[in-house]
């Protein structure tokens, strides 16, 4: 009786800070629900090579309060009950916490999962809807929607644009921008001059692209995926559209360049992450990607990477391993660069889990991104 109640003390202790009974004490798991495959390869991808480099960093420095990161990658192949299957096998092992998926749709059935078990769960997801449906263990990895929204809708309507086309992916990312940016436009008499919906996975763009010529707005926003976004630039490119053309954090990634090649020349967009951006760690962690895996980082890769260190500086503000008070720590909670450099950026949280911080407005030239605005967090006055 003595040895069973001894093994259930320890077991309650593993589950406590973090580590699957079974699991090495000088180990902390982590479970990594992400798009391997599927639609969402691309920021899954990216994502999991953030993790990893972050990962590899903090082990070699010692971890987290003397404990090794052992990171577990589970493929949810970007279909939200595959993504929800692995959530629920993830929280069974009982991590210390759980990061992803990247595609709104896939954490939308996911997070009620980390949320149940009470496990933080810190997502790349951006649909405006995400977080604002009461979870106390959900956190973002940038902006939302509904943030970075007013920033670009500021701009255009600085620069004149009175009408817009709006292209978006019908998703629960493409519906939630969409909405984000047609209820922004109402609200500064930018008008909705036709309104385009398209397929996940959608190869040919040139009825799309004919559409939006006919309506004859002053500018055209896109909110599609990756792959996605690159075959509309490369449509509008080979049809003529000569209006400008403006996106989200995706339009104008890395990832988008690459497959556009010349086509994305001109697009421009805000940004929450880029490592272009004018800010010395961020070009260094952009350095460290090239070097580790011999490609540019888009805005998964820095998500993924800020996700792990986010965890390090939550539980070493702390001082322990405790899920639900790191949950507790992180909303309304603060955390600066120049103590956990691995952030990047200074980050601040809201009592819902969506991040503020600064962005970037750039235009896509020669096939790279260039800084044209820096953005203040929508907090600092």
């Amino acid at each position: 009786m003595m040895h069973r109640r001894t093994a259930l003390k320890l077991g309650a202790a593993l589950a406590t800070i973090g580590l699957p009974a079974g699991a090495a004490e000088s180990e902390v798991a982590i479970h990594n629900n992400v798009e391997l495959s599927g639609t969402g390869v691309t920021s899954g991808s990216m994502w999991k090579m953030g993790v990893d480099l972050a990962v590899k960093e903090i082990n070699a420095a010692g971890g987290i309060l003397g404990r090794k990161i052992a990171i577990t990658h589970q493929d949810n192949q970007s279909q939200p009950q595959i993504a929800k299957a692995v959530a629920t096998k993830a929280a069974d092992a009982e991590p210390y916490v759980m990061l992803g998926p990247i595609f709104s749709g896939d954490v939308n059935v996911s997070m009620a999962v980390a949320e149940n078990a009470e496990i933080p769960m810190i997502m790349g997801g951006e649909a405006a809807n995400l977080t604002q449906q009461g979870m106390k263990y959900l956190f973002r990895t940038s902006l939302n929607q509904a943030s970075a929204m007013p920033k670009l809708a500021n701009y255009l309507a600085k620069n004149g644009v009175k009408s817009m086309v709006v292209v978006w992916g019908a998703n629960d990312f493409g519906k939630g921008g969409r909405d984000a940016m047609v209820k922004e436009m109402a609200a500064r008499n930018i008008k909705l001059a036709a309104d385009i919906s398209t397929e996940p996975g959608q190869m040919d763009f040139s009825p799309v692209v004919v559409n939006a010529s006919k309506a004859n707005a002053d500018a055209l926003f896109s909110y599609m995926n990756e792959e996605e976004s690159a075959r509309f630039l490369i449509a509008l490119k080979k049809l003529g559209y000569d209006k400008p053309v403006y996106g989200e954090t995706v339009l104008v990634s890395q990832k988008v360049i690459e497959l556009a090649g010349p086509a994305a020349n001109g697009a421009k967009g805000h940004v929450g992450l880029s490592v272009d951006a004018p800010n010395p760690k961020v070009q260094e962690f952009g350095r460290k990607f090239m070097q580790a895996y011999n490609t540019s980082s888009d805005h998964n890769g820095i998500k993924g990477y800020t996700a792990v260190y986010l965890v390090k500086a939550a539980t070493e503000k702390l001082g322990k391993f405790d899920r639900k008070a790191m949950a507790a720590a992180i909303h309304g909670g603060s955390f600066s660069a120049a103590q956990y450099p691995g952030l990047l950026m200074d980050e601040s949280y809201d009592d819902k889990g969506d991040l503020d911080r600064e962005s970037y407005l750039v235009e896509i030239k020669d096939g790279k991104q260039v800084i044209t605005e820096v953005l203040p967090p929508v907090g600092k006055k």
